[in-house]
This record gives C-alpha cells, sequence and structure tokens, in this order.
C-alpha cells in the first residue's frame, strides 16, 4: 500500500477554504449595501477563514501530486465537515442562533442542501446573514469537490478520485473524457440556469434580493427561504411558483441532459430512461395530488381566486405540481401545510421522500435510477422463475447492466433503509414520538427539508434535543454524499495498510 499522502489533504483543505472564504467576503458585501450591521461580523469571518486556508495550503504546498482512493474519500468527508465548522462564523458572530448544536445544524443542512432549519424567525435575520446562508446551499448544491475539481489542474493535480467520491452512483455520464472539463460544463450550467431564474423570479414580482435567494435555493435543491413562510408568501403570484416548478425540475434532472438540451442533442434526452421514468413520477403523482386536493381539500382564497371554478382548479394544479416536485427533487420548498391536506396525502408525501430525483443532479433521496433498475430487477425475476435456463439481464438506456452494477444498487438501497431505520429508532430514543421520529430521520437522510408531524412544512426543528441536532446533521451527511464515502471511513480496512 502506498503512504498516506496527507500533505495534499491538507492542501486541499485550503484551496477548498479560499472558496468558502472568497464567497463570504461575497455575502459582506451584500451586508454592506443593504446596511444591515453586521457588515464587520461577516468581514472577519471571511478573513479567519481565508486566512486558515492560506496557512494550510502553505503547510501542505510540498505535496505530491496525487490522489488516491483513500485520500479522496478523506478530502470530500473532511471537506465538508470544514466547510461546515468554518462556515458556522458569520452566524455564530452575529448571534444569529441560539447555540452551537443550533448553528451546526443549520449550516450542515445549509451545505447539505437539505433545508431543514432550526429557525423560528427567518426575517428578523440581516440581509448578510440570509444571503450566507442561501450562499451555503449553492456552494454546497453542485458540490464543493466538483468545484475544487474544475481548478485542481491550475495547481497540476488529477481530480478523478475527488469526483468519484463526491458523485458516486450507477449513472457515470461524462460530458467531456477530462473529468475537470466535465465539472467547468456542469458549473458554467449550474451558474447560467441560476442567474436566469432569479431574473425571471424578479420579473415576477420577487424583489431582486429574495430573487437570488431562492434561486440559489432552488438549483442547489435546498429549499431554505428569505420568509418564514417559505413560497407561501407569494400564493398570491401564481408565477413565482411556476418559474421554481421549472427550475426545480431542471434541478432534479440530470445536469449532464441540460447540457445536451443546450448543444441541441434532444434525441439523448428523449431516450434516456431515467429521465422519462422521472417526467413520468412527477406528471402520475401530481395528477394524484391535484384530484385529492380538487375533490377532497377545501383551499382558503389565500392559494388562488375562490370565486372562480377556474381559480381552484389552476390552483389545485399549481399547488399538485409544486409540493410533489418540491419533495421528490428534496428542495423542501413548501406553499401550504401539506400534511394538513388528508392523511392519504401525508404519508403519500412521507413516501415520495425516499424516491430522490436524477443521478448527476442536486437532489438527495435514493434517485430515479436505483429505483428503476431494481424494478426492471424485481420484473426479470418473475421472467426467471418461468424460465429457469433462460440468460435474462436487466438493460438500462438499451445496454445490458452488468451484475456489479445491480449488487451496489441492492447494497445501496438496503444500506439506505438501515440507515433510515436506525435513525428513526435513535430520535425515538431521544424522546422523539413515532411519527416524528420516522419523518425526522427520513427528511435528514434524504436531505428533503421539512418532515412531517411537528417538523412538517409548518415547524421547525428548534425543538429537537441537542444530540438530535448533531445526529441530524451526521444523517444529512450521510446522505448527501450518498452513504458509501462516509461509512467506508468507518470500516476497518479503510484503514488497513494491506
Amino acid at each position: 500500500m502506498h503512504s498516506f499522502n496527507y500533505k495534499i489533504v491538507i492542501f486541499l483543505m485550503g484551496v477548498l477554504l479560499i472558496f468558502n472564504g472568497c464567497l463570504m467576503l461575497l455575502s459582506s458585501l451584500v451586508s454592506f449595501f443593504y446596511k444591515d450591521g453586521v457588515t464587520f461580523e461577516i468581514s472577519l469571518s471571511s478573513f479567519l477563514v481565508l486566512s486558515l486556508g492560506a496557512l494550510f495550503m502553505l503547510i501542505g504546498r510540498q505535496h505530491e501530486k496525487r490522489i488516491q482512493k483513500r485520500e479522496g474519500y478523506i478530502i470530500v468527508v473532511l471537506g465538508w465537515l470544514m466547510m461546515t465548522i468554518t462556515g458556522m462564523l458569520p452566524f455564530v458572530f452575529t448571534n444569529s442562533m441560539v447555540d452551537i448544536s443550533s448553528t451546526f445544524f443549520e449550516t450542515m443542512s445549509g451545505y447539505t442542501a437539505t433545508g431543514a432549519t432550526i429557525l423560528t424567525d427567518i426575517e428578523s435575520l440581516p440581509s448578510g446573514i440570509l444571503f450566507w446562508r442561501s450562499m451555503t446551499h449553492w456552494i454546497g448544491g453542485m458540490g464543493i469537490i466538483v468545484l475544487a475539481v474544475a481548478v485542481l489542474p491550475l495547481l497540476g493535480i488529477g481530480g478523478i478520485q475527488l469526483f468519484s467520491a463526491e458523485a458516486p452512483g450507477p449513472n457515470n455520464d461524462k460530458l467531456h473524457p477530462r473529468i475537470t472539463d466535465t465539472a467547468k460544463r456542469l458549473w458554467l450550467i449550474y451558474v447560467s440556469f441560476t442567474f436566469i431564474e432569479a431574473i425571471l423570479l424578479s420579473f415576477a414580482g420577487m424583489s431582486i434580493f429574495d430573487a437570488v435567494n431562492h434561486a440559489m435555493s432552488t438549483m442547489a435543491s435546498g429549499g431554505f427561504s428569505t420568509k418564514n413562510n417559505s413560497l407561501a408568501f407569494w400564493n398570491h403570484l401564481p408565477w413565482v411558483h411556476y418559474i421554481i416548478i421549472l427550475f426545480m425540475f431542471l434541478a432534479g434532472s440530470n445536469f449532464v441532459l441540460s447540457y445536451f438540451a443546450l448543444t441541441g442533442k434532444i434525441n439523448k434526452i428523449l431516450e434516456d430512461n431515467e429521465f422519462i421514468t422521472f417526467l413520468a413520477f412527477v406528471l402520475v403523482f401530481s395528477l394524484i395530488v391535484f384530484m385529492v386536493i380538487y375533490t377532497r381539500v377545501d383551499l382558503n382564497n389565500s392559494y388562488f381566486d375562490n370565486s372562480q371554478v377556474f381559480g381552484k382548479l389552476e390552483g389545485s394544479i399549481r399547488h399538485a405540481f409544486f409540493q410533489v416536485l418540491a419533495i421528490i427533487t428534496t428542495t423542501g420548498f413548501v406553499t401550504a401545510d401539506y400534511t394538513s391536506w388528508t392523511p392519504f396525502l401525508t404519508v403519500f408525501f412521507f413516501g415520495l421522500m425516499f424516491l430522490g430525483g436524477s443521478a448527476g443532479s442536486t437532489s438527495g433521496g435514493i434517485k430515479i435510477v436505483r429505483h428503476l433498475l431494481m424494478i426492471k430487477g424485481g420484473l426479470l425475476e418473475f421472467k426467471r422463475a418461468l424460465h429457469p435456463n433462460a440468460i435474462i439481464q436487466p438493460r438500462y438506456n438499451g445496454k445490458v447492466v452488468n451484475q456489479e452494477i445491480i449488487g451496489n444498487v441492492l447494497a445501496f438501497f438496503i444500506l439506505y433503509m438501515i440507515s433510515f431505520i436506525t435513525g428513526s429508532l435513535i430520535f425515538a430514543f431521544l424522546g422523539l414520538d413515532f411519527e416524528n421520529a420516522i419523518g425526522v430521520a427520513a427528511a435528514t437522510l434524504g436531505n428533503v427539508g421539512p418532515a412531517i408531524g411537528d417538523f412538517g412544512p409548518t415547524g421547525n426543528y428548534s425543538e429537537l434535543p441537542t444530540s438530535g441536532k448533531f445526529f441530524g446533521s451526521f444523517l444529512m451527511l450521510l446522505g448527501r454524499l450518498e452513504l458509501f464515502t462516509v461509512l467506508i471511513l468507518f470500516t476497518p480496512f479503510f484503514w488497513s495498510k494491506n
């Protein structure tokens, strides 16, 4: 076994902290522009993070320019923790949170694009802090590691091990043979979509500040809002909801397909099994929710113009699509308390928390492609029962899927469900009742944000016990890095010298 290249780990921690500090500095400029009184505190945070980043780069400057798998996993997990811990500084210096556990929970929720909040009065926070809170989403959404991969060639370091550790999973579509060029193209699309959405939201009636914050949250599949009522604050502006519906769909789709669409390769999208399944799920589930809302839920006129039949029809369709996409893509925005829309819909939305968006998207959850491969594999078992001697293999996008990938998918699903059950038991041990325990476990592990019960769309996570906030933060990181990247660090053979 090669010797552990600890200097490259330290050096890249420095690179990530420099990113963090620079974007923190941008937040201080927003604070200065809005004269919210916390410019010095955010600037001080930025200075400390930049200084720490520079120190780390200095210490690790004489590193070997290679990253093996072990270093890759360490860099990703440690990088996320370092970003979260340093990202807490603006909240700490401005006394925005009540204690360290709440600050850590909120910051981890930001970087993992979960959107679970402990804040009871979001609108009372200074503009610079609200912007930084959304910025943590935006950094974590596409992945701080992918951003680092995009600039590693400038440092003379290869980044394939980082990319595979940060974005594990069965779908390995590439835009370009060079992994760094892939990362750059993904970030260009990500930035462009964020910019376009912010412009559209401002035209639809949001302030520029709110538009930029919600664009960052949407593209990250995060869910932090600048308003206490989330997107329900704009229920009187239907076009705000429709724009966010569109961009939640784009953020929940594979970004590689967005690149193909922008380059005119539409056939690649129409032939993609996962995209077609994702689209079908959204349409079918939204239709089910629409029918229940329209026939069984008495929505008041804050949702739509209740004086017209069309008003109720349009409002029911809009809120159905919005909430289905918000849960499937794990964005977590809310336009209403969907847990009050009949027990059937509460259970229905809880089930959607386990779906997830597409592989290669910013969404969390299990991911559509894994469900698709498990469904295909399950159906083929019926064929094998009738034709035991036949060679029957599942196909994906016209190609035979090898058993290694099927095994990986099944292993992931089993680990995911074990993590969910274990998480539910631990939250129950910490004092949460059955509904709250399973809701919080599903919402944090799936990076969804709002759960059910007391921690649902109209609640927050401020009532979680201190240990529950730290454990919830662990589940967020576990889900964001798709289990294996974190759990492998707890295995003895990862640390063995053989």
